[in-house]
């Protein structure tokens, strides 16, 4: 047959037979794909919505601890709290798409008001007595209570007012651990007079604020968890932080494996070069082998300085909140700074904001998340940093005797126990 006439026979079959099929077929699965669609759509919405019910159905509680004026526990005593914290338990299919339960999650915090410096813990008000036993087992010397949000007497005036917030990221991947107490020899808990604190600088930066000025750090932890998919395999899951670490570990000495078997002669002895690793390498491998067999936690870290116009210093607020994080830093393995894509860090040059209209809204912003204790789910959902609990003990505990802040609270006095054989 001609191409001529094979071409309009084509399109007329096409027409007669195989159009009419593909509209029914089309018509026929529609309700199905619309079905998949929708759910795709709103699922997401749904989840949103009903964990926002939940989250405003729940009591909070927000608890004050006071130190007493002598403390000898390391760190490693608020490693052991905070082990109690770990629960990676979401809750069943029902309790999460249903009630819109999740995994719990708590803010560590130090604050100063006007140079009064205090440790608090938010919490849920149903865990609020675990929180609590959990201190007193580790810190008998101390006074716990709740107290009232202090957050909460905080409103934001752009006319009187300025408030500076940033959330911190690591300057290098999740699985390279900070400089921690560890490294700092308080693990071996020596002295007071010989120990060097890392939270010491945060503590006398906190003393040292002013009249109307008040500087809040805000460290949020969630039990961390195998989210990531694992290659392969349908319902198991793995942990994106231990794999990272592991192959960072192999690649280094993998790199120096090679090296045996590239046939290089050492020209001193004549043989081949056995595979060696630097001091540095080796400091690397064992703080990554360290870090990843301690429990970790999901976590966020902000800090907001807030002040009267007329008493806000940028250079002792700002570069104070900055400073206090560098002594968690280490060149060759990990650190914080500030997130650049987060709130005011964003702001360096003066002509990126128009009328402080940017920097404003940025102020409100952190304030309304810093109030509703939000970062690993909606309204705000940041990414969050791996930190082990060596890591998190370390930027958070309470400090001893060294400590010589005078407005850091303390207790008067020791509280000594009441004698077992009082009369009835």
């Amino acid at each position: 047959m001609p191409i001529e006439q094979l071409i309009p026979k084509l399109i007329a079959d096409f027409q007669a037979g195989i159009l009419p099929q593909s509209i029914q077929f089309i018509i026929t699965v529609s309700p199905i794909v619309l079905c998949f669609l929708l759910g795709w759509i709103f699922w997401p919405l749904w989840v949103r919505y009903i964990r926002a019910k939940n989250f405003l159905s729940m009591k909070y509680a927000v608890l004050e601890i006071a130190l007493p004026k002598d403390t000898f526990k390391s760190p490693l005593a608020m490693e052991v709290f905070l082990q109690a914290l770990h629960n990676t338990s979401d809750g069943s299919t029902y309790s999460q798409f249903w009630k819109g339960e999740t995994r719990p999650w708590y803010s560590l915090e130090v604050v100063s008001i006007e140079g009064r410096v205090k440790f608090f813990i938010w919490t849920e008000d149903r865990r609020k007595a675990g929180v609590i036993n959990a201190l007193y087992s580790q810190f008998p010397g101390i006074e716990v209570h709740e107290a009232d949000d202090y957050s909460r007497s905080v409103h934001f005036d752009p006319e009187t007012m300025k408030i500076w917030a940033a959330e911190f990221a690591f300057t290098k991947d999740d699985p390279y651990p900070i400089k921690t107490y560890v490294d700092y020899g308080l693990d071996k808990d020596p002295k007071e007079e010989f120990k060097v604190d890392p939270m010491l600088p945060m503590l006398e930066f906190l003393g040292n604020i002013g009249p109307n000025q008040q500087v809040w750090i805000q460290i949020l932890i969630r039990a961390h968890k195998k989210e990531q998919p694992k290659p392969g395999h349908w319902f198991k899951k793995t942990d994106a932080w231990q794999d990272k670490a592991k192959k960072l570990v192999n690649e280094i000495l993998i790199r120096d494996a090679k090296s045996k078997v590239s046939g290089e002669i050492n020209p001193e002895t004549g043989f081949a070069k056995l595979p060696t690793i630097s001091k540095g390498e080796q400091v690397i491998v064992e703080a990554l082998e360290r870090s990843v067999t301690k429990l970790a936690f999901d976590a966020g870290i902000r800090g907001l300085y807030i002040g009267k116009k007329e008493s806000f210093n940028t250079i002792l607020g700002v570069g104070g909140i900055l400073g206090s994080f560098k002594h968690f830093n280490t060149e060759h393995l990990n650190g914080f700074k500030p997130n650049g894509d987060r709130w005011h860090p964003q702001l360096g040059d003066p002509w990126k904001d128009y009328k402080d209209i940017r920097r404003n809204r940025y102020s409100a912003d952190a304030l309304a998340m810093y109030k509703r204790r939000s970062y690993f789910y909606a309204p705000h959902e940041g990414t969050p940093l791996v930190l082990n609990t060596e890591e998190l003990a370390t930027i958070y505990h309470f400090p001893g005797s060294v400590a010589a802040t005078p407005t850091l609270q303390r207790i008067p006095s020791k509280k000594a126990e009441a004698p077992s054989n009082l009369p009835l």
